[in-house]
């Protein structure tokens, strides 16, 4: 311990004494503090040897008062514990009494199980083909042994299934034949393909368009789903194919809109379309025209043109509707404003809010 100066009663200074001689063998601080005081007085001698058997004391005394606080400590947990047992007895002893009680409760008491609410199952469509499968019955009786069993009746047990898609190649054969009296040859006729000298069936046509333009589905992405069940359909295979379609339909779409077009009344409308391209998704419109006379009393029939464009510019209603000349009934979309102008020719449309 490092002597520090403090000041006596009587106003002189001396160093604090050290706790114990055993921390100062040599007597140094009593020394220092005879000579701090001036000189080694009677008085300050004996504060010394008071201080010394003081700190002798507390030296002897600190084990004890250690022993006393870790024995306090020891029994205030022994109390903790003992507490926390009576509780958990407690706690045991109503835990069984209320066991006992909904036990007792369960025994006069008619509990209803919880039945949860299920929609009704709606029936198969009566369309679908249906394929029986009998399970074998059993020969005897399971309970006696006897074969003599008679139905009594059966229960039917309906389970949707699909039929994966199937490819198959049609081999379409033309016999040619020769004249035994003029060895002239004949061949029937080649039968009418979609695509002149093309390999597709109509079936796989209407497929790829369909997946194209009623799906949304690119031609990248199918070409994959077939090269996966082994059909070997590349990009610009199925390209082409819809390209001749589109050809080969431009006539009846032309019919289409010739009789669209001709009505007296029309609603026009038009909705966003997702667009799938290679590594990102775009934003189309198709604009849709309806003819349907029928809750006026028209005996025309009904029909609809679609058209596509890639975005949403007013050119497009002014484009579509270049032979139309009648009501139009549609939103307050300004992009059919240009068409509402007196001078327009084939004549002026006259707008019908919906």
């Amino acid at each position: 311990m490092i002597p520090s100066p403090h000041v006596e009663p009587d106003g002189s200074f001396a160093q604090r004494p050290c706790r114990s001689p055993r921390h100062d063998p040599g007597g140094a601080c009593r020394a220092q503090g005879g000579r701090g005081a001036g000189g080694a007085g009677p008085g300050a001698e004996h504060r010394h040897r008071r201080a010394d058997r003081a700190a002798e004391a507390g030296d002897r005394e600190a084990p004890s008062r250690a022993l006393r606080h870790a024995g306090t400590r020891s029994e205030r947990k022994a109390r903790l514990l003992d507490q926390m047992e009576m509780q958990l007895e407690d706690l045991e002893a109503d835990a069984t009494e209320d066991e006992l009680a909904a036990e007792a409760a369960a025994r006069s008491t008619d509990v209803r199980t919880f039945q949860r609410s299920r929609p009704a199952r709606k029936p198969f469509p009566d369309h679908l083909s249906r394929e029986r499968v009998v399970v074998p019955a059993p020969e005897s009786c399971p309970c006696c042994g006897s074969s003599r069993l008679v139905k009594l009746g059966e229960d039917v047990t309906e389970t949707l299934e699909v039929i994966p898609r199937q490819w198959k190649v049609i081999q379409t054969v033309r016999e040619r034949f020769s004249c035994r009296a003029c060895e002239a040859v004949t061949q029937p006729p080649a039968p009418f393909h979609v695509i002149p000298r093309g390999h597709a069936g109509p079936n796989l046509l209407a497929m790829v368009l369909f997946e194209k333009f009623g799906q949304h589905q690119p031609l990248n992405r199918q070409s994959e789903r077939y090269a996966c069940e082994g059909i070997d359909l590349p990009l610009s295979t199925l390209a082409d194919h819809v390209g001749a379609c589109a050809a080969a339909l431009r006539p009846l779409h032309a019919l289409i809109e010739r009789h669209v077009m001709s009505a007296a009344r029309l609603h026009g409308d038009d909705t966003p379309v997702p667009i799938l391209a290679k590594g990102k998704t775009d934003t189309g419109r198709a604009w849709v025209y309806v003819r349907d006379d029928r809750p006026f009393g028209g005996a025309d029939p009904p029909a609809v043109l679609f058209k596509a464009s890639r975005d949403r510019s007013g050119d497009h209603p002014q484009e579509h509707l270049t032979r139309f000349a009648g009501i139009l009934q549609a939103d307050a979309y300004a992009g059919y404003n240009r068409l509402l102008a007196p001078d327009r020719q084939p004549g002026p449309i006259t707008e019908a809010l919906c």
